[in-house]
């Protein structure tokens, strides 16, 4: 079959993006306990994870202007797989802190990535159906992510501490080859080449709910950079989970996360509105997050992972698409690079904070801190909601006058 169809293309992406994100997430669930076995203190932990939000932070921006600039997506992508492979080669470098940190950060060049591949697919749909778009991307992301932290555990378990790392450089590998035979509409490509001028990048950094979207994906970054993708396996190694109790508890998390993407785009927005979405999905993490403090056993611990994840599934892939939605497509790249830098800020300075107050007053200290972050974005939204309905009731009436 050719590579040139549509539906081809669509497929090879979806390829693609699995190996991606697999790459990225095969070594998550070991990673804070194979570091702490290491002898690394819970500080250097916390700033081994921040870094890879640190990175995107600075990344990301220049990297959507670059690629509006080129009005192409495809180099970024192959750079991606690129960084993937050796962002996991680093890991399995023996002897001395700087490797595993110079890992982390190679892996959060990888990620900057993501704008690319968030750009080429919204490509594929019309701006009316952003959302579904976003959703669906959505559940590629988890379903790699699940497949590779899946699989950590049980690598792990079966051949070693190592072997998630020496799995995540060759999907990496597999999806730079793969990534080579992509082709790009020519509406994402030549078509958009031109470059961005001063006025429009100013433009897109003032959008009004470019900037909303990404504040609460600061917060929403934190609490999920705390927990599941930072120190959650922790608390579940502190309740006597081995190998298999960590795929377990990335089952509980990743499962629902991925059915709450596309529920959520296709189900509940339509009858709740996005406010009213997101905000239950933070006020769901909060508790959540914060029910983790008094957890006694592996099976609650379980429970939680669940709620959270179904939580951050409906709020995470909504603000995806809301970043990108009154932009046009010509500087999407550059809005959704904006989005992504600024969501890093909660990637990095989540786990970092959350790793000073572990090391200070124990582990509770930096999942009620996550809990905070969570009842903070569901204030901003409630508040921002009620701003746009008196902003709206308030057109009408003047239209009203007018007419009259």
């Amino acid at each position: 079959m050719s590579l040139n169809t549509e539906g081809a293309q669509r497929g090879l992406f979806t390829v693609v993006t699995l190996l991606y994100w697999t790459s990225m997430y095969i070594y998550i669930p070991t990673l804070t306990p194979y570091l702490n076995a290491g002898g690394y203190s819970l500080s250097f932990i916390g700033i081994v994870l921040g870094s890879y939000g640190f990175t995107q932070m600075l990344v990301r921006f220049p990297l959507g202007v670059f690629s509006d600039r080129l009005g192409r997506r495809k180099p970024f992508i192959v750079l991606g797989m690129a960084s993937a492979a050796l962002s996991c080669l680093l890991f399995l470098l023996p002897n001395g802190w700087i490797w595993p940190l110079a890992g982390r950060i190679v892996a959060g060049v990888c990620a900057s990535a993501w704008v690319a591949f968030t750009v080429l697919y919204a490509s594929y749909y019309e701006s009316s159906r952003m959302g579904q778009a976003m959703g669906r991307i959505s559940v590629m992301t988890v379903s790699g992510q699940m497949i590779g932290m899946l699989l950590s555990g049980a690598l792990s378990e079966a051949f070693g501490p190592r072997t998630p790392f020496a799995a995540g450089a060759i999907c990496g590998a597999a999806g730079l080859l793969l990534a080579l035979g992509i082709r790009e509409p020519k509406s994402s490509a030549d078509g958009e080449r031109g470059g961005m001028t001063l006025s429009q990048v100013s433009g897109v950094v003032r959008n009004r709910t470019l900037l909303r979207v990404s504040l609460l994906s600061i917060l929403a970054h934190g609490v999920l950079f705390i927990t599941m993708f930072g120190f959650t396996p922790l608390k579940a190694e502190q309740l006597g989970a081995g190998g298999v109790e960590l795929t377990l508890l990335v089952f509980a998390f990743m499962l629902p996360h991925a059915a709450a993407s596309y529920a959520g785009s296709h189900y509940i927005v339509p009858r709740l509105g996005s406010n009213a979405t997101v905000a239950l999905g933070f006020v769901l993490s909060a508790g959540c997050t914060a029910a983790m403090l008094f957890v006694p056993s592996l099976e609650l611990l379980y429970v939680t992972q669940a709620l959270n994840g179904f939580a951050q599934g409906l709020h995470l892939p909504l603000l995806l698409g809301l970043a990108i939605r009154d932009v046009a497509p010509s500087s999407r790249a550059t809005a959704m690079g904006l989005y992504q830098a600024l969501y890093a800020v909660g990637m990095f300075s989540g786990p970092f904070l959350a790793g000073w107050l572990n090391g200070e007053w124990g582990l509770d200290s930096g999942f009620l801190f996550g809990a905070v972050l969570a009842v903070s974005a569901a204030a901003f939204t409630w508040r921002w909601a009620v701003q746009d309905r008196d902003r709206h009731d308030k057109a009408r009436e003047g239209a009203r006058g007018g007419g009259a």
